[in-house]
This record gives C-alpha cells, sequence and structure tokens, in this order.
C-alpha cells in the first residue's frame, strides 16, 4: 500500500477525533498526546548525546535499527525511543563515514535529530524537503539510500558533497550556494498546487546564516501573498559566518541584526514545547474550530510577546523548539504535517553544530569541514609534518594574500577588507585579527557586499571585497551597474578561481574571466604563483582611478625552490613585500630555445603555468626541431598587446591556457589577434585551451585538470597534433 495513502487515511481519522476533542471543549494540545515539557535555555547533552567519555568512545559496535532502514518508510513503525536510538546510531555512522573522506561535518552531526525526525513524518519523495546549501545534508544522504556508497562521498566517480537532482529521487532540489531554499520550496508548493495534487508539503530547512540573505526575504514575502503552503525550518546554531567570532568592525558576534534578533527569541524564555505548539497550531484549523478553541487557546499565540518579524511577514511562527528533542520534534512536525492550512509557517529550531561528537563541540570552527580525522580523538590528519632542517612548507595561497593586505594596511589607513560570511576562506580572518576596526562581515550578502564597497570607493577608502569567483556571480549586476559603470576603485579578490577540487560543480570558479572579461575599464590580473600574488595585490592597492579583480586558485604556493626550478626566478629568499606591477604588462618565463626549424609559443593566464613549463621542457627534449617559448599574460584587461604580437609574428604555433571557461582570456587574445589580422595570411595556428563546455565533477584538482584536458600531457599533445606528430590525449 502506497505510504501517502496510508497518511491521507491516518490525516482523516486523526482530524475526526481532534473534532471530537475539540467538542468535549478539550485543549488544543490533546490533537496529540501531550510530552513533557523540557524547559531549558541551552541544549542539554546526555549520555547518549555525547556516547561515553570524550575521547575514547568511537560509537557503538551494531547499529541494528539503521541497518534495518534502507529508505524513510522504513521508519514508519519505530517508537519514539526506537527514533532516539537511530539517531544516536546515525550520528555516529557520519562520522565514521566522513573521518575516512573528509567533509562538511560539524553542521551535519547539528540536524541529525531533525533529519530522523522529517523522514519518519513525512513522505519522501513525494513531500519535498529541501537542505539551503546542503552541506549538512550526509544523514539525510545515509537514510535515503546511499549509506553503502558513503564511502565514495566527495571522491571522484562517487556521492556529492551536497543535495545533486541527479544522485536520487529524494535530492529534490541541487544547492551548494546558499538562500535558495524558501524560493524553490515555494515554486515547488505551488507548483503542486496548479497540477491539484492533495499532497503538498515542501520543507525547506534553512541556517541562521543563509536566512541573512536578501532572497529568502524576497520568497518569505511572496509566500504570504500567495498564502502557499510550505514550511520554513529556521536551523539556528549561531554560525553564522565561518568560522563564526572572527573580530571585525561589528565585534566578534555573528553578522547582522537578523542573527542577534533569533538570539533574543532563544534567550527571552525556555524552549517551547509540544503542549504549547499545539495550542497555537490549532489557529491554523477551519475557523469553526478556532471558535470552539478560542478561550482556552487565547493566551498560547504569540510564543514571544509582541508577535514576531516571521510573523509580521505572514509566517506562522513557532519557537524556539530543541532541534535535538525528538519527543517534540516529531509531534510537532505531525501537527504541522496535517493542518489543513495554506498559510506558510516557520519552525525554529535551536541546535548546535558538532551536536554529539565532543571534539567537534569545542571546536572553535565545530570542525565545519574536515580533513580525514581520527575518530575517537578528532585529530585531522593534514599531511605529515615536515623532516628536521627542511624547508618549511609553502602557505595557503589565502594566507599569503591576507598578510600582504596586512602589511600594506600598516601604513594605509584608507585599506578596508570586506567578506560576505567567508572571513576563514578568504583570508578576512587573518585580517581581522590584525584590523578588527577595517574588517567587515556582511553576512551572506555578496549583493550588498558589493555596493557596500562601492559607497567606501565614493568616500576616498579602499575597498578589498574578498568574495569567492563562484560566489561573485550572486553580486553581478551591483558589480555592474554600482562598481564598473561609475569607474569606481572597489578591488575584487576572488578566491577559489579556476577547479577547487572536491567541492564540485557549485563551487569551481569557472565562468569569471568570461563574465568580467566584457566589462569596459576593468583591471582583471591572475597570478601564476604566490610571489605575483602579492604582487598584484600591491597593484591593486595602488590601483585608485579604476576597479580591479586578482583572481587566485585554490591551494598552496609553490616554495622557494619550486618557483626558481620551474620559473627561474632566481630567488634567494621569498620577498617580504610586493611589487607594484606595470600596468597590463606580461612576461616571458622561458625563451624557445635558438636554431629550431620550428617554433611554438605557449600563453598562460593563472594557474597553468607551471604546466606549461613542464609541457615546454618534454616537448623540446624529445623534438630536437622544435623551440618553445612561455609567457606569463598576469593581466587579462589590458591585454598585453606588445607581448601578444611579438609571440604571433615570431611563432608558427600560439596556444593560450587557462582555468576559465570558453569566451575568457583566449577569446578575447583571439579577438584582438583577428582584428589586428595576424591570421590573414594563415601561417600562425591558433589554439585555445579553456575548461570543457560541461560542468566538471567531484574529483581532486588533479583529477579535475585530466578530466579538462589543461594537464601538461595535453598541451602537449595540444602541439604534437599541430606539428601533425601525435594525437591529444582523450579528455
Amino acid at each position: 500500500m502506497a505510504r501517502g495513502s496510508q497518511r491521507n487515511r491516518t490525516r482523516r481519522r486523526g482530524l475526526k477525533a481532534a473534532l471530537s476533542t475539540i467538542a468535549c471543549c478539550a485543549p488544543a494540545a490533546s490533537l496529540v498526546a501531550p510530552v513533557a515539557r523540557t524547559a531549558r535555555a541551552s541544549v542539554q547533552r546526555s549520555a547518549y548525546d555525547m556516547g561515553g567519555p570524550p575521547g575514547f568512545y568511537t560509537g557503538p559496535e551494531r547499529t541494528p535499527i539503521l541497518d534495518s532502514v534502507v529508505e524513510p518508510r522504513d521508519m514508519n513503525g519505530l517508537s519514539l525511543p526506537e527514533l532516539k536510538q537511530l539517531a544516536h546510531e546515525l550520528r555516529w555512522d557520519t562520522i565514521r563515514a566522513v573521518s575516512k573522506t573528509g567533509g562538511h561535518l560539524g553542521s551535519s552531526l547539528g540536524v541529525v535529530e531533525l533529519t530522523v525526525a522529517l523522514h519518519k513524518v513525512f513522505d519522501a519523495p513525494e513531500d519535498r524537503i529541501l537542505w539551503d546549501v546542503s552541506h549538512q545534508c550526509y544523514p539525510h544522504k545515509i537514510l535515503t539510500g546511499r549509506r553503502s556508497r558513503m564511502g565514495t562521498l566527495r571522491q571522484q566517480g562517487g556521492l556529492s558533497g551536497f543535495q545533486k537532482r541527479a544522485e536520487s529521487e529524494y535530492d529534490c532540489f541541487g544547492a551548494g550556494h546558499s538562500t535558495t531554499s524558501i524560493s524553490a520550496a515555494l515554486g515547488m508548493s505551488v507548483g503542486k498546487s496548479q497540477k491539484g495534487k492533495q499532497q503538498n508539503n515542501c520543507i525547506a530547512v534553512i541556517g541562521d546564516g543563509a536566512i541573512t540573505g536578501g532572497m529568502a526575504f524576497e520568497a518569505m514575502n511572496n509566500a504570504n501573498y500567495l498564502q502557499a503552503r510550505m514550511i520554513t525550518v529556521l536551523n539556528d546554531n549561531g554560525q553564522v559566518s565561518l568560522p563564526t567570532g572572527t573580530p571585525s568592525a561589528g565585534g566578534v558576534v555573528p553578522s547582522g541584526a537578523l542573527s542577534a534578533y533569533t538570539s533574543r527569541l532563544i534567550s527571552s524564555k525556555p524552549f517551547a514545547d509540544f503542549r504549547q505548539v499545539a495550542k497555537g497550531i490549532s489557529s491554523l484549523f477551519p475557523e469553526e474550530i478556532q471558535q470552539i478553541n478560542a478561550k482556552i487557546d487565547e493566551y498560547a499565540r504569540g510564543i514571544v510577546t509582541g508577535g514576531t518579524l516571521f510573523e509580521e511577514l505572514g509566517f506562522y511562527y513557532i519557537g524556539p523548539v530543541d532541534g535535538h528533542d525528538l519527543d517534540n520534534l516529531v509531534p510537532i512536525l505531525e501537527n504541522l504535517r496535517d493542518t489543513p492550512s495554506n498559510k506558510p509557517v516557520l519552525l525554529h529550531l535551536k541546535t548546535e553544530k558538532g551536536y554529539g561528537y565532543q571534539p567537534a563541540m569545542t571546536a572553535s570552527d565545530k570542525m565545519h569541514g574536515v580533513a580525514k580525522f581520527d575518530v575517537a580523538t578528532g585529530k585531522q590528519f593534514k599531511g605529515a609534518p615536515a623532516p628536521a632542517g627542511a624547508p618549511p612548507k609553502p602557505s595557503s595561497l589565502t594566507s599569503v594574500f591576507a598578510n600582504e593586505l596586512c602589511r600594506i594596511a600598516e601604513t594605509d589607513r584608507d585599506i578596508i577588507g570586506i567578506t560576505a560570511a567567508m572571513p576563514g576562506g578568504t583570508g578576512m580572518d587573518i585580517f581581522g585579527r590584525r584590523f578588527p576596526k577595517r574588517t567587515y562581515d556582511v553576512g551572506i550578502a555578496e549583493q550588498h557586499a558589493v555596493t557596500f564597497a562601492a559607497g567606501l570607493a565614493v568616500e576616498g577608502l579602499k575597498p578589498f571585497c574578498c568574495i569567492y569567483s563562484t560566489f561573485m556571480q550572486r553580486g553581478y549586476d551591483q558589480l555592474v551597474h554600482d562598481v564598473v559603470i561609475q569607474n569606481l576603485p572597489v578591488r575584487f579578490i576572488l578566491d577559489r578561481a579556476g577547479l577547487v577540487g572536491n567541492d564540485g560543480p557549485t563551487h569551481h570558479g569557472s565562468f569569471d574571466l568570461t563574465y568580467l572579461g566584457c566589462m569596459p575599464n576593468l583591471v582583471i590580473m591572475a597570478p601564476a604563483e604566490e610571489v605575483d600574488l602579492i604582487n598584484m595585490v600591491a597593484t591593486a592597492a595602488a590601483i585608485d582611478d579604476k576597479p580591479s579583480v586578482v583572481r587566485y586558485p585554490r591551494g598552496t604556493g609553490y616554495g622557494l625552490e619550486k618557483l626558481n626550478d620551474l620559473f627561474g626566478l632566481n630567488l634567494s629568499s621569498m620577498p617580504e613585500a610586493g611589487e607594484v606591477l606595470p600596468m597590463g604588462k606580461g612576461r616571458i618565463i622561458k625563451e624557445g630555445r635558438q636554431g629550431a626549424s620550428k617554433k611554438v609559443a605557449i600563453l598562460s593566464l593563472g594557474t597553468r603555468l607551471a604546466a606549461s613549463c613542464e609541457a615546454a621542457n618534454e616537448i623540446e627534449g624529445t623534438n630536437d626541431d622544435i623551440a618553445v617559448t612561455v609567457a606569463d599574460a598576469r593581466f587579462m584587461k589590458p591585454l598585453d598587446i606588445d607581448l601578444v604580437r611579438k609571440l604571433a609574428s615570431e611563432n608558427d604555433v600560439l596556444i593560450t591556457i587557462e582555468e576559465n571557461s570558453v569566451l575568457g582570456f583566449g577569446d578575447y587574445v583571439l579577438h584582438f589577434l583577428a582584428l589586428e589580422g595576424a591570421l590573414d595570411d594563415g601561417k600562425l595556428k591558433f589554439r585555445p585551451m579553456v575548461l570543457p563546455d560541461s560542468f566538471i565533477e567531484t574529483a581532486t584538482q588533479f583529477q579535475q585538470y585530466d578530466q579538462a584536458g589543461l594537464n601538461a600531457k595535453h598541451i602537449v599533445g595540444t602541439v604534437n597534433k599541430l606539428m601533425d606528430r601525435a594525437t591529444v590525449p582523450a579528455v
């Protein structure tokens, strides 16, 4: 028998019983058997939550209840005590899985009970459950038929680290970026209504960080206008930014008034239990039932005196509720499922990121994103320490950028740092510790970040707007309208440009050269290595008459030895400060050898310079008659047209290479060559090497470069093919 049919009959029986009870003037709480109230102002930690002494316990030896759940319908007959045991087993199964692959741990542990409750109460996939961002969806994946594949999480050919429609029918909406869930759930709810579907339950789970994004409020405003049946679950764990607690102009508290507001809701009184909530929920039933029960429920409607912001937006507000308390979560969700009302509901849960795993609960970042780790201690395996006497490991490019910006800011008080809730990922945590009053975390609000930076620039300050390349897409109109058209000197620092590895296609910075390259009067720089990164930060700081961009990849630098070996920089030590680069000028890294009859030039922008040098050495080592010159463009705009002319006129083959989609740097060079007439005589063979016209799935960065055809062997193959000597390796 279909699960939905069973539920419909259950609902009819429940409503009939409720009407009978209300007719007898019983409290509305009797719609479901009452549960003893858990009055507490913060999340309690029980023995089953913690699993035993921290640092020793590694989870249950057996998982009999979890073993019996292959898909959510297998939870139908489970009692509340069994659901609690299931949550315990699920939590430790998640910990063990992530310990072997790495991934987003803390956020997943914080929603274990919620995940169990949602899949117990609702009829997924017919009922739509959406996880905003969806980095917290690992327990959801385990309960929806993917437990056996969790060992492939974030690996090539394996499970995505986010919800993905192509992966499972239970992933009704893909995600990776934030603040999309309420809009999508609203669309699904309206779609079900348009199709005349009787069963219409759409649930959006959104965090207190994601709800700071303006799109969430656009959706909530529209939901009230449409009177669409949907449930928004606000998962409030106090972790608005990554990491929360970074010193900034707003202090160390989470960014924004909304976070402070929800915190006041939570601290203003103990958690609401089901007995309280059920009284208020009676107002969602038909009017005649409300009138019968009005006197009983007249004091229960506003859990927070005077109503709430969410109520002003037209949502029925419930909360705050302990998000780890299944005794109350399950009956509250059942009641919401069974109400006939079309009024949108917001259920406000207080949860704790990393809940139930002591190493995560005590970590400063709640073990948000982790490498492989030891389950007993939480210690992460981030590579073996360098042997005694070995040179220090190269720094991350993010820290290289941040340290150079700090150096410049020491003598230039106009330097301002801006992040959109990603201080750790963009280096603004480093800058914030040094200059808290000049650091601004605006929350998950890239559009606002861009225009806020424009306003700072109007007042003569030097804003550095630091945003992941993929997230910059969210502020594109503001970039055009508020910055570039007005020619305001905002400096955009785009971290994670290019392929990012295990986070997959939602986080690749694949398009920035394409969507930025078409804008007039915008300076675009892309360093190939860490020395040029600090040079470009210094250059951006010096550009005060137009906007500029520095895009750099995820990863670490090369270190002194490799910088000298690969690029011939001849450095005796790493430079202490960046140098302002000549505007729009590239550099020759390797001159082709003399006397060769055939000449090839490789013009790289950004990260593929090392692969270009490796390919050049291999080609010359195996072909006595070929000379290969390697050049680093440094700038996409303004383009070094003198360098391009030189390479085009002195070589038989010109290859451009970049870590960006089609219509980026290579097309910019090709456009110039075509207008210059450099291709008219047919003597120059030109080939752009770019990311393929497809989304590259989760894998290591090297595997992704292989898939994209951008490793050294692919450059070698391209040259050999143009010389009629070989075929390009298959991509």
